[in-house]
């Protein structure tokens, strides 16, 4: 039996590292083809490694192709797939067919680059690979910028835009959104524009790029509808798309998120069933948003993760599922600690739920305790069962990581009343007798309540 996966990334090699341990060499042949210069990498990393924070690109490489080699799994660098044919069973890979009896389309995600980015100029990156992250990191270093514009106030975006603060540079940030961070509420990201102006980045939100200037060969400016910003150095940070292209050729079914579409274990699934032998698995693929009940396009290395492990379980002979996602998030911009799980009102709105919202301000630890800090915490509860529909946190020093907290509480379909009684952990140098997770619950009980 012969699997071909297409990426070598986390969702395509996880895959493949699962249907090994279950399925030896002489029952199983593996083969992932990745057009890019590495396989199974954090491209996560990026940001902190163009930042001068962690080394890379080797620390960023969790297993190289010749570990894999060693595990049974032959992985092709710089062999990209161009073609898919269902009927034949083959895949075409630069001048050859190679035939599988499985298949995993584990392409990622691509950037989105509008019209207007589309230029030779130098000086104009994205952050998808460790290819574009060792692109730019030479340019920062040999051509040695001294202004730069990031576009795009995502994750990406702030984490690209406190990188190249780091590496000495004047920074503006571009976002077309009224805030940063758009997928949590406003007066949530208006906490993180403060800590991004107070980093010497000059933000510029409700702003559309128009064009970019380029001269000599490089660029030299963002053109926007507010202005032109000198740029020596400019990161795309505009998000990505599923990259399904290749799929859709071969007719493989897509999703209304333009995803392909997946059953519960991973395998290709169309109005006419299941594609047999087909799976997909990452940022390719379209997810259950848990809590909306709608299909999502949420690209994050934990689901690719999760994904391509449960296909090659399946693959393998054994019996896995992926459930879904309920939307959790987390970063940081310097010391500021961002995290987001379940709905934001937007999508609570969109999804028609009444809810009722919670807002406090606590502390991290006892505020007696020495290093104590704030933090505010936002949840949404549903106003008719008071279901936890969705939190958001905005801190400093371990403030994030208690969005696990309300994630596992969101995933358990808890109560905002049920969770004022969790038996949360409680030590002055790390919480308050009441933790910020309880006193956020019990406001939203008490608003529930009239």
């Amino acid at each position: 039996m012969r699997l071909l996966v297409i990426g070598g990334d986390a969702a395509g090699m996880s895959a493949a590292s699962q249907a090994r341990r279950r399925l030896g060499p002489d029952e199983l042949e593996i083969h992932a083809f990745e057009r890019g210069d590495y396989a199974s990498y954090s491209a996560c990393g990026i940001p902190y490694w163009v930042g001068g924070l962690v080394d890379g690109p080797e620390a960023l490489i969790a297993r190289d192709p010749a570990e894999h080699r060693k595990n049974g799994i032959a992985v092709h660098t710089r062999s990209e797939v161009t073609g898919i044919d269902l009927a034949a069973r083959t895949v075409t890979v630069g001048d050859r067919t190679e035939p599988f009896d499985h298949l995993v389309y584990a392409a990622g995600a691509v950037p989105v680059r509008p019209a207007w980015a589309d230029t030779t100029a130098d000086g104009i990156f994205g952050v998808q690979t460790l290819g574009d992250g060792a692109a730019l990191d030479a340019w920062v270093t040999t051509a040695r910028p001294a202004d730069a514009v990031v576009i795009g106030g995502g994750y990406i975006g702030v984490e690209m835009a406190e990188a190249l603060i780091r590496r000495g540079l004047r920074v503006t940030l571009v976002e077309r959104a009224g805030q940063p961070m758009s997928t949590i509420d406003p007066d949530m990201g208006a906490l993180v524009a403060d800590a991004i102006r107070g980093l010497g980045i000059e933000l510029r939100a409700g702003v559309t790029v128009e064009a970019l200037e380029t001269g000599g060969g490089r660029v030299r400016a963002v053109v926007t509808d507010a202005g032109t910003f000198p740029a020596d150095v400019v990161v795309l940070g505009l998000g990505v798309r599923p990259n399904t292209a290749l799929a859709d050729a071969a007719g493989l079914p897509l999703g209304a998120t333009g995803a392909l579409a997946t059953d519960l274990r991973q395998r290709v699934t169309g109005p006419d069933g299941v594609v047999e032998g087909v799976w997909a698995a990452g940022d390719c693929t379209e997810v259950n948003h848990l809590v909306s009940g709608q299909k999502a396009h949420i690209p994050l290395g934990t689901h690719a993760n999760k994904q391509g492990r449960v296909a090659g379980i399946n693959i393998g002979g054994g019996y896995a599922t992926f459930p879904g996602v309920i939307g959790t998030g987390i970063t940081k911009i310097c010391d500021l600690e961002v995290a987001r799980t379940g709905l934001s009102t937007r999508e609570a709105e969109a999804a028609g739920f009444r809810y009722v919202t919670a807002t406090v301000e606590s502390t991290n630890r006892a505020g007696y305790f020495p290093g104590a800090v704030p933090m505010t915490v936002k949840i949404l509860a549903e106003k008719d069962t008071g279901l936890l529909l969705g939190a958001q946190i905005v801190g400093r020093s371990e403030a994030a990581k208690r969005i696990d907290a309300f994630a596992v509480a969101v995933w358990n379909r808890m109560t905002v009343t049920e969770m004022t009684a969790l038996d949360l952990g409680y030590a002055p140098p790390y919480a308050p007798v009441w933790d910020p997770v309880l006193i956020a619950a019990r406001k939203a009980s008490d608003a529930l309540s009239g």
